[in-house]
């Protein structure tokens, strides 16, 4: 991008409210971006069409076995916000982002904390006992769990209901933390693409060479997208996939394609041609 267009992107200052990469999303156009690249993961963007950066924390924290089982809630609760109940008002400031079900350990935590008054470290005791179905500890801890939230004057009945919602999730969990940074790459990376498509394509088969499966995803995408890439010419090619002027191409750019990605072509090969071509 730098190379090209002259703009020195900073990753690590981008709005996290972008529309075009959010609409990139929603399409299903994933190819390249970092942990949505999935057929499955696809079909749930285009399903779930985020629109906001806790979306994607969300998918890639639901996109694992287990989880997956509270995909279609949680596409429900999203598509259908009237849908989303919650089993007592206290629990909608930490369930609201995930559109009623629990998704994170820190949410299992939060709760605990707030219904039982667990402390956070008490309540991540609890959640490694859930996670592990542990039944002495478990046990030891239902009877905790209730007896603090009724202290705290929610009902006997409700405390059970709660006790029995985190249950369920708890062995799900994942970290928030890890799926937000999991997430900050994914961001990352479909923001380039959705600004500097040609430049991310070239970057990205560039990176990819050699490895066929995802050569010939990438390759379909580009004319998916209408970005052209160009056959390899001795006198033009570069080891790398490169970009060349090209009025029929998506920008008007087009991409040549590298000599690395030319199967039996040795570097020592590619060396010689670029160095004859110099000389």
């Amino acid at each position: 991008i730098e190379k090209v267009k002259g703009v020195k992107v900073d990753v690590s200052g981008l709005p996290l409210t972008d529309k075009k990469v959010f609409d990139m999303l929603s399409r299903g156009e994933t190819t390249g971006v970092f942990q949505m690249e999935s057929p499955g993961m696809r079909r749930l963007a285009k399903q779930l069409k985020p629109d906001i950066f806790g979306d994607i924390v969300a998918l890639i924290a639901l996109y694992r076995p287990g989880p997956m089982a509270l995909i279609p809630e949680f596409v429900k609760g999203k598509l259908e916000p009237d849908s989303v109940k919650y089993l007592h008002p206290d629990l909608k400031p930490i369930l609201q982002e995930t559109y009623g079900i629990a998704i994170y350990q820190e949410q299992v935590l939060k709760i605990a904390n707030v219904m039982a008054g667990y402390s956070l470290g008490e309540a991540d005791i609890l959640r490694r006992a859930m996670g592990k179905k542990s039944i002495e500890t478990m046990n030891k801890e239902h009877k905790k769990f209730i007896e603090q939230a009724v202290k705290l004057n929610y009902s006997e009945s409700m405390a059970e209901k709660v006790w029995s919602f985190i249950e369920r999730f708890a062995g799900y969990g994942f970290n928030k933390a890890h799926a937000a940074s999991y997430a900050m790459i994914s961001y990352q990376t479909a923001y380039l693409k959705a600004h500097y498509p040609v430049e991310y394509m070239t970057a990205l088969m560039s990176a990819e060479s050699g490895k066929e499966d995802k050569m010939s995803l990438s390759l379909e995408e580009c004319r998916n997208m209408g970005i052209i890439v160009l056959p390899p010419d001795i006198n033009k090619s570069d080891s790398d996939f490169k970009i060349e002027p090209d009025k029929k191409s998506l920008g008007g750019e087009a991409i040549r394609f590298g000599f690395t990605a030319i199967k039996n072509v040795g570097t020592a090969a590619i060396d010689n041609i670029l160095l004859e071509r110099t000389g």
